[in-house]
């Protein structure tokens, strides 16, 4: 998240009129991520976030937002879309996509213990459960054809072993995404970005899981993937830290077993999710847009967990 388009509380305030939510006391920026315009809005009836959206067409957003719903519907703890006073989630503010949901409790654990990671197995195993009968469609916006678009781009920017890197990786999962297991992996609706920042803890009991905004249909195996390669690495490295790996694993096999093609192609989904990321910040730090308080993240960071993939894990 971060402030790609500034608001003043006039603008807010006029926009605020349609809901039934009261009046805003409180508006802030939030300056961490990199893809939409966030605030917290606060009001004399709650604590809410407003989204305007930066990159994602408004016939995208339906599937955001109704993935949102349809989870706070099943008792999975995520920001929940609030409707204004004709029923409708999707709005417009200064000529942007715009909608309002609630604030969750709590704060981020960026230093997480093996409790903290064994709680973000069990909500995601929960989550994939829930999402079975979520009718929306529509697929990982930066899947391998967002990749193989992007890769060519950002070549030039790389050394020659990056590139080397970049290209043989992204050949590897190309012919895996085609094999008959890969075709077999069970799917759904899924997070696709479950970083340690997007994640809420009270005490030491996880609250909440929020920015599902590069959610999509992909393969259960590659949303664990994401969340295996940030919650439990050593971050200076990218090597997997034993006793987190393990307590995220142990509590998401105790909701939802792995299939026999799950087990088999785990290496090959926290390859992909590295070269996801590796990608995308590549193209967040050589091709930037114009942002209020953005800062791109370091890209290096995952080529080391794209290596450590590769050599050890």
């Amino acid at each position: 998240m971060a402030v790609f388009t500034p608001l003043d509380e006039a603008e807010v305030d006029a926009w605020l009129a349609r809901f039934d939510l009261g009046t805003r006391t409180d508006l802030q920026g939030i300056a961490s991520g990199i893809e939409n315009t966030n605030y917290f809005l606060t009001t004399t009836q709650g604590r809410f976030v407003l989204t305007l959206f930066e990159r994602l067409r408004p016939g995208q957003l339906p599937f955001y937002l109704g993935l949102m719903h349809h989870l706070a519907a099943h008792g999975i703890p995520v920001p929940d879309p609030m409707p204004d006073r004709t029923g409708q989630t999707l709005h417009a503010l200064k000529g942007k996509p715009a909608a309002l949901v609630t604030r969750l409790k709590g704060r981020s654990q960026l230093q997480p213990q093996p409790a903290h990671c064994a709680q973000v197995g069990h909500w995601l195993a929960r989550m994939h459960l829930a999402a079975r009968n979520y009718a929306g469609t529509q697929p990982n916006l930066r899947g391998l054809a967002w990749q193989s678009r992007t890769i060519p781009e950002i070549l030039p920017y790389l050394s020659a072993d990056q590139r080397d890197l970049i290209s043989a990786e992204l050949a590897h999962q190309t012919a895996t995404a085609a094999s008959a297991a890969y075709a077999s992996l069970p799917r759904s609706a899924v997070h696709a970005d479950l970083f340690r920042d997007n994640v809420l803890f009270e005490g030491d009991t996880l609250s909440g899981v929020f920015d599902f905004y590069f959610a999509g249909v992909d393969t259960w195996l590659f949303d664990l993937a994401v969340a295996l390669n940030d919650w439990c690495i050593h971050l200076e490295t990218g090597a997997f830290d034993a006793s987190r790996r393990d307590a995220l694993m142990q509590a998401y096999l105790a909701v939802r077993p792995l299939s026999d093609a799950e087990r088999s192609l785990l290496p090959d989904a926290l390859r992909a999710a590295a070269l996801r990321f590796w990608t995308s910040r590549l193209a967040d730090y050589h091709l930037p847009r114009d942002a209020h308080l953005l800062t791109p993240h370091d890209p290096t960071h995952f080529e080391r967990v794209l290596r450590q993939r590769l050599v050890s894990d």
